[in-house]
């Protein structure tokens, strides 16, 4: 009897141990780690949605930790222990079979689009494989007071009736676009932005459509940066998503030989514009701090050369012209 105790007890030792190592010790320590700079705590509503977001299992696919590697850029700088001050237990998650969230609330700032996303993810990303969400939406003959129905594209729309998000949707899409990384000095804050490429040399691959001192355009560089922070919204083809984006092939201003509005909108975003005849509700952030003069530039020539577009290429010093004025001092 007394070896028998002694075993248990031994092993109970052994797990009280391995708990403190793995667990309790760590907690400590990290519950000391004040937080990183512009790092606040969630709001009531915030933190509601972080409620949904673990009890629909959304960690198992989608890690909140971008690790120090060139294929995690695209997601944002790498991730700091003050990141997670105020979110206890952290959900770092272990598996990207989605893409890592840690900055989504920059890369992907719309409301609108995270609605739709979670409505119906294949409405926006044709490849998706994620679960869609329409248990956290409702179909009703018409918006009540107050609610804006979703302008969830055609295809994918009940036959009859509006999409109106719950209050759960509501929570989790403010939870979403609450992720977003501070600047840390030292620490790349691109964001989405993929890792500079070398430019294009004339002649090859990507060849460069203009040039402007030691600026060279490569169309191989510029679809890169629309794809990485652009494309989940206006598409890879240019067309937008009918009633929630807008298309950039054979949009005015990105035709258009002024640059100014072109830019100024990549720059400060846009919100409630009416374009070629249809009004868009959704909001568009702006990647003024995000994204330098020659990435504006890239992703601006992209827009106005693809897709059948023809319109005069732009170069960084006019895209710091634009940035240089205040808003709206050209309007």
């Amino acid at each position: 009897m007394k070896k028998l105790v002694l075993i248990a007890g031994g092993a109970l030792l052994v797990y009280v141990l391995i708990v403190l190592a793995i667990a309790v010790i760590p907690a400590i320590e990290l519950s000391r780690v004040p937080p990183g700079p512009g790092v606040v705590d969630l709001t009531p509503v915030q933190a509601e949605g972080r409620r949904v977001f673990a009890a629909n299992g959304c960690a198992y696919c989608h890690t909140q930790q971008v690790r120090p590697l060139a294929e995690d850029k695209e997601f944002g700088r790498p991730s700091a222990p003050g990141d997670f001050a105020f979110q206890t237990p952290e959900l770092l998650g272990s598996e990207r079979t989605g893409p890592d969230l840690s900055n989504v609330g920059v890369r992907k700032g719309s409301d609108v689009w995270q609605y739709i996303h979670l409505y119906q993810p294949r409405a926006l990303v044709p490849q998706s494989i994620m679960p869609d969400f329409k248990f956290l939406f409702r179909v009703m003959a018409k918006a009540p007071a107050g609610e804006t129905a979703i302008p969830v594209p055609a295809p994918f729309a009940p036959a009859n009736g509006v999409v109106v998000p719950t209050p759960e949707a509501k929570a989790l899409v403010a939870y979403l676009l609450s992720l977003k990384q501070s600047s840390i000095p030292g620490y790349d804050m691109k964001g989405a932005a993929p890792a500079a490429a070398a430019p294009a040399a004339p002649g090859s691959s990507g060849a460069p459509a203009a040039v402007a001192g030691a600026y060279v355009f490569s169309q191989a560089k510029g679809q890169a940066l629309f794809t990485a922070n652009c494309a989940a919204c206006h598409q890879a083809s240019g067309e937008g998503v009918p009633r929630a984006f807008p298309p950039l092939r054979g949009n005015a201003a990105v035709l258009d030989a002024d640059p100014t509005l072109h830019l100024r909108t990549i720059l400060e975003g846009a919100h409630g514009k009416t374009i070629g005849g249809a009004t868009y509700g959704s909001a568009m952030p702006p990647f003024a701090s995000q994204l330098s003069d020659p990435e504006i530039a890239d992703i601006a020539n992209h827009e106005r050369t693809s897709w059948g577009n023809s319109a005069k290429p732009v170069t960084p010093a006019e895209v710091a012209a634009v940035r240089a004025k205040p808003a709206g001092a050209d309007q």
